[in-house]
């Protein structure tokens, strides 16, 4: 119990800590190594995306309970779920709460893309016109409390560790800062991990402005999701260079600030 308690209380600084490591990093291999030519300045975007990612996390914090971690901790102290009900080395356990974690995110996003209401808070996602890392914390803030509680449910149910939990929020943020990078891998390297995980190239594609292409490699950290589950599109037609990034509708630049990202699902596409 002190063990969870201790993870419990370090949690946020470990968070934050390996999130600007990660962010930095980003932000140095997209300066040092582009991948493809920028449609709007970063004032513009990033002004506005981090500024949704600020309210969005002032937003967690008044109006959630509880998060993930904090629903994980409650489950062991109370001994809810199924894995607090069996017995499950921890070395077995923690990566098969990793994978079925990593593939409850999968089918939710696969979700949001089908269900049209869903794909109104999840569009604000795809209207941004460039693809960067600041891009991977770009949700609206309806999205972010229903993915959280949806999170939370599988978490209570099935009994995951703090631990497990952690470490899955980690490599999340993580991934998708690294996966909505516009930075350059040599190619033979993106081939070689983009068989087990997402590449900014592999990524890319979902933000095609082609229907077929948007509803594509819905994976966050693993692609052998859209692999087994036959969504996965290797490459764009028009290819990285030539594609265009966003949705038709929302092109303009005034469809970036940060009013109109939180007021987007709730208008008319021509509005």
């Amino acid at each position: 119990m002190f063990e969870i308690k201790a993870v419990l209380e370090h949690s946020d600084s470990v968070r934050l800590s390996i999130f600007v490591m990660v962010f930095i990093a980003c932000l140095l291999w997209e300066w040092t190594l582009p991948r493809i030519k920028r449609n709007q300045t970063r004032l513009l975007r990033w002004s506005n995306n981090l500024a949704l990612v600020a309210f969005n996390s002032v937003l967690l914090q008044l109006i959630m309970p509880l998060l993930a971690i904090d629903s994980a901790y409650l489950a062991s102290e109370n001994q809810w779920g199924l894995f607090n009900q069996v017995s499950i080395s921890s070395w077995l356990l923690i990566p098969l709460c990793i994978l079925m974690l990593d593939l409850l995110v999968y089918s939710q996003h696969w979700l949001f893309h089908r269900i049209p209401l869903l794909w109104r808070l999840h569009r604000v996602h795809h209207t941004d016109r460039d693809l960067d890392f600041t891009t991977g914390a770009r949700f609206h803030p309806l999205e972010i409390l229903l993915s959280m509680w949806i999170k939370i449910a599988a978490v209570i149910l099935l009994g995951m560790p703090v631990i497990a939990v952690l470490l899955f929020e980690i490599l999340l943020n993580a991934s998708a800062m690294f996966n909505h990078s516009n930075a350059r891998l040599a190619p033979t390297l993106d081939r070689r991990l983009r068989r087990f995980i997402v590449t900014p190239d592999f990524h890319r594609v979902h933000h095609s402005d082609r229907p077929r292409e948007t509803h594509s490699n819905f994976g966050f950290f693993l692609s052998v999701w859209d692999r087994l589950f036959k969504t996965c599109i290797e490459q764009p037609r028009d290819g990285h260079h030539k594609m265009a990034i966003g949705l038709p509708l929302f092109t303009d630049d005034k469809q970036q600030r940060l009013d109109n990202l939180l007021t987007q699902p709730f208008r008319r596409e021509t509005d």
